[in-house]
């Protein structure tokens, strides 16, 4: 049964407005709270107010002004609100200060963020990342917030006193921490292996990345048929979904579906991702997918362009793809404004009709790739000619006494290992 209004926590988003030199690459404030708001709702939080502070820089001990803070105090009584979410990432110290002050909850982004992570890793792997971000976030917050700090540890050996409850706590979240890294390192071991099983299917793979909610999903679906959850929420989906697209051109690819990405996306989970995030560093080709109709579209790039850098991902081929095209008023001058993006396409994924562009566009993108091939394919190993056909343009086939002689164009990818193929053992 799905909670009622009523039922949901009520919160106040407190932002800090900060001179412009210091938001250089970040949403304005304005844009900042609006998407604050956006996590909140995707948290199932519901909404109460919002305030912003215009300051030089954060206040380190109440993150806004503690004269602020105090003005505060009749509004969270009147509104009944029950949770605090502050804009930007709290100090364990100016959250503790905080929750002092107001008596009541505080979250911070990046607390949020991991709620939100938690709630729709669906398979083992993004549970444990996001158990191990979160862990690693709740560490340094823990305080002493116990009656029992000190109790002594009897028997023959012991020094002074015992551990005090917190340094219990702590170190259990350290083992804890070590057994789920240990448990992702053999996540990530089998996901190598069958990245690498992977990359001896003969096909090109290509990665849709970008901006979470840009469309990705619904663009996944939209090429392939499939069935991935797309929703106008943010994170709608963790974990990477691969699909088959057949091309123009008769060329099979491998499309992959990733986590989006966000403003301000917390360190523990670009390390905690990292295994999932590199479905795009072992593309052949990136699909970067922008949301056309948002006013920071370009940040949006530049969030993405910035974290594909901490991936080392930021080399390889890309396509971008300027989506919600249809909520664009001025579509030649938003398109007159994108020209230093390059190639480039604009299309609207939920409009199937605008994707044929698309497909020409990657046809286009993998002729670096074409080559033609002869074979000489033996009848133990027919199941080749299979592959050809579905894979490549035939040129020529003719049957012969002991198999079948095909010419025909393929990627340099499918081809090269289709000679491999047949010179292995049967």
């Amino acid at each position: 049964m799905k909670p009622t209004t009523k039922e949901l926590p009520k919160a106040l988003l407190i932002g800090v407005d900060l001179p412009q030199k210091n938001r250089l690459g970040q949403f304005d404030i304005a844009e900042s709270m609006s998407e604050l708001a956006d996590l909140s709702r995707t948290a199932e939080i519901l909404v109460a107010a919002q305030i912003v502070q215009k300051r030089e820089s954060i206040d380190k001990v109440f993150y806004i002004g503690p004269g602020k803070a105090e003005e505060l105090l009749p509004l969270i009584t009147d509104q009944e609100i029950t949770l605090i979410i502050t804009d930007d990432e709290l100090t364990p110290n100016q959250q503790k200060n905080l929750e002092k002050l107001f008596e009541i909850k505080v979250l911070d982004r990046t607390g949020l963020i991991l709620e939100i992570f938690a709630k729709r890793a669906k398979t083992h792997e993004a549970q444990l990342q996001v158990e191990l971000a979160q862990l690693e976030y709740t560490l340094p917050r823990l305080t002493r917030m116990w009656t029992h700090l000190s109790r002594q540890a009897g028997g023959i050996g012991t020094k002074g006193p015992g551990e005090t409850q917190l340094e219990v706590d702590k170190r259990r979240i350290g083992e804890r921490i070590s057994l789920i890294k240990k448990k992702i390192e053999k996540v990530r071991i089998q996901r190598e292996t069958t990245r690498q099983k992977r990359s001896n299917i003969p096909m090109i793979t290509a990665a849709l990345i970008g901006y979470t909610n840009a469309g990705k999903s619904t663009l996944l679906n939209q090429l392939t048929e499939a069935n991935i959850l797309a929703e106008d929420k943010l994170f709608a989906t963790l974990d990477p979904t691969t699909r088959k697209l057949k091309l123009p051109n008769n060329n099979t690819i491998l499309l992959t579906d990733t986590v989006g990405f966000v403003q301000k996306l917390p360190h523990q989970l670009i390390t905690a991702f990292r295994s999932t995030l590199e479905e795009a560093n072992s593309a052949h080709i990136q699909i970067h997918v922008i949301d056309a109709s948002s006013r920071n579209w370009k940040e949006m790039i530049d969030t993405a362009n910035e974290l594909l850098h901490e991936l080392d991902a930021d080399q390889i081929q890309r396509l971008y793809v300027f989506n919600k095209m249809d909520a664009v008023k001025n579509k030649e001058l938003f398109k007159s404004e994108t020209t230093e993006y390059s190639p480039a396409i604009y299309v609207s994924a939920h409009k199937k009709e605008t994707l044929s562009e698309l497909t020409i566009a990657l046809t286009h993108l993998l002729k670096k790739y074409q080559k033609t091939y002869t074979f000489h394919i033996p009848f133990s190993k027919m199941a080749i000619q299979d592959l050809i056909h579905s894979n490549g343009s035939i040129i020529t086939e003719t049957f012969t006494e002991t198999g079948v002689d095909i010419t025909a164009i393929l990627n340099t990818i499918t081809g090269d290992k289709l000679t491999n193929m047949l010179y292995e053992p049967i």
